[in-house]
């Protein structure tokens, strides 16, 4: 079990009890006497003030209602605060109490930084410490952290449900191989993994989708294709452009800008971005500081999530090295030859340069202020090749816990044709697919979502 540490519980406007929670847990699960790391998260149930006073029995079973625990997307992202999810009132509603958990290295659970890091030793230390930040160390957290929760619950309520959106999701699917056991029901968005496919099938993929979006940003904004010229001659011209956080938007880094181009908005969002920069350059023959901190806002920021830029590839590596897969793929196809560094279609004024999605490659780790400091650590990670597998998949072909999966067919970070080769090795699974929704339908579109994947729960199929 983990170490409760901490907890201190408070009414927040919308009828919320929220509880701060810490604890202690093994760094590495392998290993008792690597040490421990601190875990942090926020349980929220309704607060509700009874018109009678309720007996002993009553308050010890509002107390223990069934858990839902949260897995949020990345990796290296921490949990929005409870109140700004839009889901929480449906989910309430239900009869859970919900844990929202920031994933080890994320949010409050000892954050991985450079400083951070540097704590660890020299770069060698510092891998070897990042390694233990996969899904399969997360899961043995969560399942630490479930023993504690529910050491006094009645046997029927000890298990719990997981809702997990994108990596979120595929640690749900670690957990299903790991500790079956525990879970009550599987819920996912936008989350099932590539299981038994290598990092390069994986981006084979998902290069096809991006292309798609691209191709759907130019038909809607085909006066973009010369402005984008425009934007890059004079980044090139002036050697990449001096960012206000102080990393460099060299070319290439701005071609990242279609990172959110699997998201609703996002294409009206960088042509938004991409309206701005002309117009400064229209009127001034720069672009100006407020204009490159929106770009900023707009495209990747690693340099506060260095996890997700180290272990982006990590995530689809069982026994193998990813050794920049994104780059080797990337470069191979004529719309991304820019990945190279030296590519025919920027001298091509008339043809449209094309955006890369949710990829990492090494020249971010020389544009990217924070992210310089750990190119070393970044080089060692992706030709690690010892990785341990994440996923059973004997286990999950008999699985017995209901698996309710949202999937969309326009993801472009999570290939749908993947997605059905996996399901097809999945018990006991009911899947929700839609052609109207983004990655990011569980925030975008969350009423839509939660009633369908709830409705495969509750309904028959007839």
């Amino acid at each position: 079990m983990a170490s409760l540490l901490y907890s201190n519980s408070h009414i927040v406007p919308g009828k919320l009890k929220v509880t701060e929670l810490f604890f202690a847990v093994p760094l590495d699960q392998t290993n008792p006497s690597s040490g421990t790391i601190r875990i942090f998260a926020r349980s929220v149930t309704r607060h509700e003030v009874p018109t009678t006073s309720p007996t002993e029995k009553e308050n010890r079973k509002w107390d223990q209602r069934p858990w839902l625990l949260w897995l949020q997307g990345g990796p290296g992202s921490g949990c929005a605060a409870p109140r700004a999810t839009p889901f929480i009132n449906l989910i309430l509603d239900r009869g859970y109490q919900i844990l929202y958990l920031d994933q080890r290295g994320t949010g409050l659970s000892n954050p991985v930084s450079v400083e951070t890091l540097e704590l660890r030793g020299d770069v060698q230390q510092q891998a070897d410490y990042l390694k233990l930040f996969r899904a399969d160390s997360i899961v043995a957290d969560c399942e630490a952290i479930r023993k504690t929760l529910v050491k006094d619950y009645p046997t029927d309520v000890r298990k719990w449900t997981i809702f997990g959106q994108s990596f979120g999701g595929f640690c749900a699917f670690t957990y299903l191989s790991k500790y079956p056991e525990s879970l009550k029901e599987v819920f996912t968005s936008g989350g099932v993994p590539p299981i038994g496919r290598s990092p390069d099938d994986v981006y084979r993929a998902t290069f096809r989708q991006v292309c798609k979006r691209n191709k759907a940003y130019y038909q809607k904004f085909p006066e973009d294709i010369r402005a984008i010229h425009d934007v890059m001659d004079h980044i090139k011209s002036r050697g990449g452009l001096l960012l206000p956080s102080g990393g460099t938007l060299t070319a290439r880094r701005f071609l990242t800008l279609g990172a959110g181009f699997g998201t609703h908005g996002s294409v009206d969002a960088v042509h938004e971005q991409i309206f701005r920069m002309h117009a400064d350059l229209e009127q001034f023959g720069f672009i100006t500081r407020p204009t490159l901190s929106a770009f900023e806002s707009v495209g990747p920021s690693f340099d506060d999530k260095v996890i997700y830029a180290i272990l982006r590839e990590a995530i689809y590596c069982q026994s193998e090295a990813s050794k920049w897969a994104a780059e080797r793929v990337g470069r191979s196809l004529r719309e991304f030859d820019w990945i190279s560094g030296s590519p025919a279609s920027f001298n091509s004024q008339d043809q449209p340069l094309y955006f890369s999605g949710g990829m990492v490659y090494p020249f971010m780790f020389d544009t990217y202020p924070e992210l310089k400091k750990l190119k070393e650590v970044a080089q060692i990670i992706a030709h690690y090749r010892d990785w341990p597998n994440l996923y059973d998949v004997q286990q999950l072909q008999r699985n017995e816990v209901p698996v309710y999966a949202a999937t969309f067919v326009d993801d472009a970070y999570i290939d749908y044709g993947l997605v059905q080769e996996t399901l097809e090795k999945v018990g006991n699974c009911k899947q929700f697919i839609a052609n109207t929704m983004y990655h990011d339908a569980i925030r975008s579109k969350t009423a839509d979502v939660m009633k369908e994947l709830f409705a495969l729960r509750d309904d028959v199929l007839d």
